[in-house]
């Protein structure tokens, strides 16, 4: 069955380095044939193509794996590539703009170079404790990799920085991204820079203040809230593993404040504010650190499956595919999310078939070819058969699919 059209009015931030000034938003208005299978990359290439060649963008693989497309759309950090026209309310203005915190380049490109200089700062580079020709051999199901999994799958698309707004008020503070690769380190046993990096990176955690914007906004499920409670409560409960460094006596009414190696002469309401501020940090270490060491960034185990509403049954004609957006909630650790994704319903035989819009290659969407009597993955070939078994390209194994069961005329999914 054919999808309505819909005309949509997309609003674009415009700027242009040779003209200066502080940029503005053009109008386009594009014609939509499936709202559920076209990504807003799609439709920023469709705009380029058709109206405006201008229009500047980064993007490379389309499958959520890169990072290059992040922005801000309809006033949330997302990835364009990730982000349906069908996940945005219907009917409204859509509006895409250039990340927070970075210079922007031109039009929706932003340098990245602060959150990579972050990255530096912190040590974000792996530094092995004991030599070794060989590679380390760890079990897919060992605690240790459990335990860093999610947070290494980091692509380092920025969305957790722009979202941050203590990375506006404090030019000093790693930023979120930068502190979730530490965590990654601090907490893998076989890396040789423990006590620097905890050192290089503890101080910014203390200008964290649990917003959980971050955790909200990273399209990889990672909860660089959770990592920096981690750096907190190592910080709080681990000694320092080298020998103290000489410090001088401050003077009575002089209080010192550590700058690196040095110290340096601070007045007293910034020494109090400082104190007070590790004060509250120790204590939101312990304590939402502590929720966070049984709250993994997805709960033990898994989270609980429910079954959720997808469609009348009248509203799937039999013999066709139709593709259907599910909108759910999703509890991960101790914040709720929304949730929404393509489902593709065939009724090409007596039997309903709930198959997930994800190619089993690299994740990109699959969409239905009446013409050709195929399920297609446009990215890189793949094709699979109308029950889902692979016919070309690189897709390693059949379409996923959905438990489903009917009731009281109601399709359900279990997700």
């Amino acid at each position: 069955m054919a999808m309505p059209t819909s005309t949509r009015t997309v609003r674009v931030f415009r700027y242009d380095p040779s003209l200066g000034g502080d940029g503005d938003f053009r109008k386009y208005a594009l014609d939509v044939p499936n709202e559920a299978a076209m990504t807003m990359l799609d439709v920023l290439l469709r705009i380029q193509r058709e109206q405006d060649p201008t229009i500047a963008f980064r993007f490379a693989c389309r499958v959520a794996m890169c990072g290059s497309c992040g922005m801000v759309i309809n006033g949330k950090e997302r990835l364009a590539c990730k982000t349906n026209v069908s996940d945005l309310p219907p009917g409204e203005e859509i509006t895409l703009r250039p990340m927070n915190h970075f210079p922007v380049i031109k039009d929706l490109v932003v340098d990245m170079d602060p959150m990579f200089r972050k990255f530096r700062e912190t040590l974000s580079f792996f530094e092995p404790k004991d030599a070794s020709t060989e590679p380390a051999l760890i079990a897919p199901g060992a605690p240790e990799r459990e335990e860093i999994r999610v947070a290494t799958d980091c692509i380092q698309c920025g969305c957790c920085v722009s979202s941050c707004t203590m990375v506006d008020h404090h030019p000093d503070y790693a930023g979120p991204a930068a502190l979730a690769r530490a965590y990654s380190l601090l907490a893998d046993g076989r890396d040789g820079l423990f006590q620097e990096r905890l050192n290089s990176a503890l101080p910014s955690c203390h200008e964290c203040r649990t917003e959980m914007n971050c955790t909200d906004v990273c399209p990889k499920g990672i909860s660089p809230t959770r990592a920096i409670k981690y750096i907190q409560r190592v910080g709080v409960t681990r000694r320092e593993e080298k020998p103290a460094e000489p410090v001088v006596a401050p003077a009575p009414t002089e209080p010192l404040e550590r700058t690196g190696p040095m110290w340096k002469r601070i007045d007293r309401a910034t020494f109090l504010r400082h104190a007070g501020v590790a004060a509250l940090g120790a204590a939101a270490a312990l304590t939402v650190g502590g929720v966070a060491a049984v709250s993994a960034i997805v709960p033990k185990g898994g989270a609980s499956k429910q079954w959720v509403p997808l469609a009348q049954l009248g509203d799937l004609p039999p013999g066709q595919v139709t593709t259907v957006l599910l909108k759910y909630e999703v509890k991960n650790g101790i914040y709720t999310q929304q949730a929404s994704t393509p489902v593709l319903v065939s009724r090409l035989s007596d039997e309903i078939v709930c198959y997930k819009s994800a190619c089993t290659h690299l994740g990109c969407t699959v969409r239905w070819d009446g013409s050709s009597d195929q399920f297609r993955c446009a990215c890189h070939g793949g094709a699979f058969d109308r029950t889902g078994n692979v016919t070309a390209g690189p897709p390693p194994r059949p379409m996923d699919q959905y438990d489903a069961k009917v009731d009281a005329g109601m399709l359900l999914v279990l997700v």
